[in-house]
Parts: C-alpha cells; sequence; structure tokens
C-alpha cells in the first residue's frame, strides 16, 4: 500500500511539533560465512565483511533524512551473535574480536555496533562461556559495542547457571566503567525470550534464521501518542480512546516502514521489519510515563498504571498491525527509567519503584530497563532480578529483560548522567533481603508446561 503525499506531510508536522522520528535503522548483517579456525583470519574476515556490507549505510539513511524531512536518530549494525561466529575461542579472543567490531564502527561512523551476543537458555558451549567472561573487558574497552544474552525461553525455562553468571558479569562491568559510572551496563542487557530482529539497543542481534543481510527499522512516538490522547476528552471512555490511539499508531507505523524501505532500497538491501516500539527520549514531552499521566493518572505509579500501560501497549500493536504485514522486533511501549523525562521525576519523587515496574513488565516491552540501583547491590540480588522477569516472561510468552545499572560508589537519591538518548538515572532502592540460597541452587528452571504447545 504506497504512503500518499499528505501522509508524508503529516509526518513531516509531527517531526516539527511532538519529536517523532525513526528511531533507528539497523542494517543486520550474518557473519557466519567469516567463521575460520584461523583467528587473525576470523578478525579480518569480520571486520572485511561489514566494511563492505555496510559502507553505504549512514549515507543512505541521511540521504533518505535529507529528502523526506524526517530524522533517522541512530543508524546502527547489528551482528550474528558473536558466540557462534568464535565457538573455541577464549576469553583474550572475544575481548579482540569486540574491539575489531568496535573498529568497524568507528570506521563506518554508526551510533552502534550490536551482537556481542550468546543465547545460553539451555545451556553453554565453550564459546557462549568465553563470550560472557569477556563482556566486561569488552564494553569496557569499546565506544559502540553492545551486548545481550538470552537466558531463558519458554519453551526451554531458565538457564539459572547464566542468570548467577550475569549477575556477576553486571557488577563487574559496572566496576570496570566505574569512571564513566557504570555506563558499561547501559550496553549490556539480558533476555527472555530474544527476537531474532529486533533493531533496537543494546539487545539487537542478527538471527541465525534471517537473511544474509536485512535492514529494520525502529520508530519512535510517544510525542504524538501524547498529543492524541491530550486531546481527548476526560470523560471518553477507553474503547474510543484506544481507537484514537491505534489511528495514530497506524500512521506512525506507516511512516517507519516507508522511511525504512526507503533506506533500504538505496541501500540495495531487503527490508525486514517495521518495530513500532514506543521509545521515550530525555526531552519534554516524549515520555511514555506522560502518556499515562495523561490517561488518567497524576503520576505513573499511582494504582492503575499498569491497566493504563496495558491501554497503551495493546492499542500501539493494534494500529501498528493494521499498518503494515512485516511488524516484528518487540513492538510495544519501553519503560526505561533514564531515558524517559518524566519517569526521571517520578522515580526521583519515590512515586515509581522496582517493584511497580516489575509489575508494569508484565504488559509492555520489555523490562526493567535502564534502572540505576547501588553501587553496593550484591550479586545475587542483580540475579535476582534478572530471575524474576525471566519468570514474567515465560509464564507469559513473551519478552522480558533487565538492563540495570548498580553504579559505582552510588546510593539511593544520588544521580547518573550518562547523557544523550540514555539520560540521567536516579539510583532507586532495591530489596536487600538474603537470596543466595534461591541463586545458588543452579540448574535449569523447568519451562512452564504452556511451553508444551506441539
Amino acid at each position: 500500500m504506497p504512503i500518499s503525499l499528505e501522509e508524508i506531510l503529516e509526518t513531516i508536522r509531527m517531526t516539527e511539533v511532538e519529536h517523532f522520528d525513526i528511531r533507528t535503522v539497523t542494517l543486520g548483517i550474518n557473519l557466519k560465512d567469516c567463521i575460520s579456525d584461523n583467528f587473525s583470519q576470523l578478525k579480518k574476515n569480520v571486520y572485511d565483511k561489514i566494511m563492505r556490507v555496510a559502507q553505504d549505510h549512514v549515507g543512505s539513511a541521511q540521504k533518505v533524512e535529507s529528502q523526506y524531512g524526517i530524522a533517522i536518530a541512530n543508524k546502527r549494525i547489528s551482528v550474528t551473535p558473536i558466540a557462534l561466529i568464535a565457538d573455541g575461542y577464549g576469553k583474550e579472543e572475544f575481548v579482540e574480536l569486540a574491539q575489531t567490531l568496535d573498529k568497524a564502527a568507528d570506521d563506518l561512523g554508526v551510533d552502534f555496533l550490536a551482537g556481542f551476543s550468546a543465547l545460553v537458555q539451555k545451556g553453554f558451549s565453550k564459546g557462549d562461556l568465553s563470550l560472557i567472561q569477556a563482556i566486561p573487558d569488552a564494553l569496557s574497552s569499546t565506544k559502540h559495542l553492545c551486548s545481550s544474552v538470552n537466558v531463558a525461553t519458554t519453551k526451554a525455562g531458565i538457564n539459572m547457571d547464566a542468570v548467577k553468571m550475569m549477575g556477576h558479569v553486571i557488577k563487574e562491568t559496572a566496576e570496570k566503567t566505574a569512571a564513566e559510572e557504570g555506563i558499561g551496563c547501559a550496553k549490556l542487557v539480558v533476555f527472555a525470550n530474544v527476537p531474532e530482529d529486533n533493531p533496537f539497543v543494546a539487545g539487537a542481534f542478527h538471527g541465525i534464521s534471517e537473511p544474509d543481510i536485512v535492514l529494520n527499522v525502529g520508530i519512535s512516538g510517544p510525542g504524538v501518542i501524547l498529543k492524541t490522547v491530550k486531546e481527548s476528552p476526560a470523560k471518553m471512555d477507553f474503547a474510543e480512546l484506544s481507537n484514537r490511539i491505534r489511528r495514530m499508531a497506524f500512521k506512525i507505523t506507516r511512516a517507519g516502514e516507508f522511511i525504512g524501505r526507503k533506506v533500504a532500497e538505496l541501500e540495495k538491501v531487503p527490508f525486514g521489519i517495521v518495530d513500532i516500539s514506543l521509545a521515550p527520549t530525555p526531552v519534554p514531552g516524549d515520555s511514555v510515563a506522560d502518556i499515562l499521566k495523561a490517561v488518567g493518572l497524576e503520576d505513573v505509579g499511582a494504582a492503575g498504571t499498569t491497566a493504563a500501560l496495558a491501554l497503551l501497549n495493546d492499542s500501539v500493536k493494534r494500529g501498528g498491525l493494521m499498518a503494515s504485514s512485516y511488524v516484528g522486533g518487540m513492538s510495544g511501549a519501553f519503560i526505561p527509567v533514564s531515558e524517559d523525562e518524566a519517569m526521571i521525576k517520578a522515580a526521583q519523587k519515590g512515586h515509581i519503584t522496582l517493584e511497580k515496574l516489575e509489575a508494569m513488565t508484565s504488559v509492555c516491552s520489555v523490562g526493567l530497563d535502564m534502572v540505576a540501583v547501588p553501587g553496593n547491590t550484591k550479586e545475587t540480588v542483580l540475579a535476582g532480578m534478572i530471575a524474576d522477569e525471566c519468570a514474567i516472561g515465560i509464564t507469559n510468552n513473551k519478552t522480558t529483560a533487565v538492563r540495570v545499572i548498580p553504579v559505582p560508589g552510588k546510593d539511593v537519591g544520588d544521580m547518573a548522567d550518562y547523557g544523550g538518548l540514555l539520560g540521567v538515572a536516579p539510583v532507586m532502592p532495591v530489596s536487600t533481603l538474603d537470596n543466595s540460597i534461591l541463586i545458588n541452587r543452579g540448574g535449569r528452571f523447568p519451562a512452564p508446561s504452556k511451553g508444551i504447545n506441539n
């Protein structure tokens, strides 16, 4: 269904007034054909393929931005999970490979390169273990690299050995980037039910069932949806409010797919999916939390917050699915704390807590996201947060995740400033009750019965 000139003009108006942008065009690159038993050759193969395939990525996106007047905030690359590409190598080699990936990203001028990843929901290969052990050094010695580890699926259950390990990795990553307030953890996410075509960092990677090269697009429209809700009368019932949100989600999804397809055409690569997630920024008016308040709450955290978020999330999905046959990724409403101006204020006031955020993750994308906690938080507590989100994910057959930052040297009430889209993170209180026996049990947490659905 071709997009009309009127739709283009309306979208341009949204970019000027309501902070609408295309959050990312992410070029997915298969690296399986780069595998070699000679490590120097492997690094060369990886660097050469990324440089060859992605040489026009930034330039093509910039041309489309200029032609249609719609901003593309980030130009990104995702690659095949590196644990698969370098399976059999050790920690030191994985750190070197991370630096090679970072050099390619820097040379190409992309904002982020994601895929320093492992899929360990049922267990570990040698490469998986080496990559996980390498994460703290990899993220502390690179600028553009992002990492993710999938530790659970509805079919497999939860790899609790991996959960425990990731509690340690998060803590070590924070300490190795302490001079930048633990920013390494902002580039690390732990998943349950990870999607293979997600264009958003830090969790993006190029799935093993994806084509050799593909372009995925992620949109961002909280400001547009906020305006729609604010213009709806307070006495409007939920069915009509949902209908208005769906109509606007339809429009921004159409615009997102249009821009993504134009970039793909210039790069001469297949178009993949449009991720219709509402991704907030620290800019005033570009906030998912403000949308929830406009639905009828004094502030996020009030009774009814989870219900309001469920309505928003479902309405956005419905509108997006009507607009495109290729909706993918995570597609919903993100609730990162530091990246959402109204969420930051709510956390500072104590209106939103980790417990309420956890409840909200049961109805949205993705999980406990960009949450800062005290630097002295125990590894087992971090692992417990991951386990809780994984339990929500596998029980509800949805993607959940944890991107948490134990900020070195900081405590509840302090602030950590990461700048740009990462925003400012208020350090939030976390339970200090001992959970070490639970975390140390290890093994595989059984899959829920709903996972047996063949």
